[in-house]
């Protein structure tokens, strides 16, 4: 049985002014936490890409991780974590992006990525677009190539979809959300 893109988007918790006011935070745990929108979620982000060959999915942290291994397995690729800077064990290259109050630094390990691996670039939600930015950054820093990127929720007031389409970035998101 399919899940309607309605009982998705109702399986996504709303909590206004959080975490400042006018703020209208999306939040997916309650979509995870829900077997069947779960895994409607995952295959709806993987598909846009089932026909395509994709090496590795590179999840953002954290929910990218969630979201990336369950899609890594679906497509039958490996899994490449995005983290924060300091937390890989082993040699990282990282890449700044800017945040709302000052700039932060993700890294990958050196060796995640081959030369000419193709990559899908996964996380739960899209705003700005500075992370998933700074994810394409890297990800083309270490001889990637980028397939595409795909997300949970997007916010197309705030840009970000359009800023990776504009870098040649294919996009898909499973729902949208008006504001912020």
């Amino acid at each position: 049985m399919e899940v309607k893109l309605s009982d998705l988007k109702d399986l996504v918790r709303t909590i206004p002014d959080y975490p400042k006011p006018g703020i209208m935070f999306r939040d997916v745990t309650t979509l995870f936490g829900d077997a069947q929108g779960f895994k409607a979620a995952i295959a709806r982000m993987a598909d846009p890409f089932l026909m395509q060959p994709v090496d590795a999915v590179a999840g953002i942290e954290a929910r990218g991780f969630i979201l990336g291994g369950a899609i890594a397995d679906r497509l039958g690729c490996g899994f490449i974590p995005i983290r924060k800077k300091g937390k890989l064990p082993w040699k990282t290259i990282g890449q700044e992006y800017t945040l709302e109050y000052g700039v932060d630094i993700i890294e990958i390990h050196e060796d995640a990525i081959k030369d000419g691996e193709r990559i899908l670039i996964v996380d739960d939600l899209i705003a700005t677009g500075g992370t998933a930015e700074a994810a394409v950054k890297i990800i083309k820093r270490t001889g990637g190539q980028i397939v595409g990127a795909a997300f949970v929720i997007d916010l197309p007031e705030l840009g970000g979809s359009q800023l990776l389409i504009q870098q040649g970035v294919e996009c898909h998101s499973v729902m949208a959300f008006d504001g912020h």
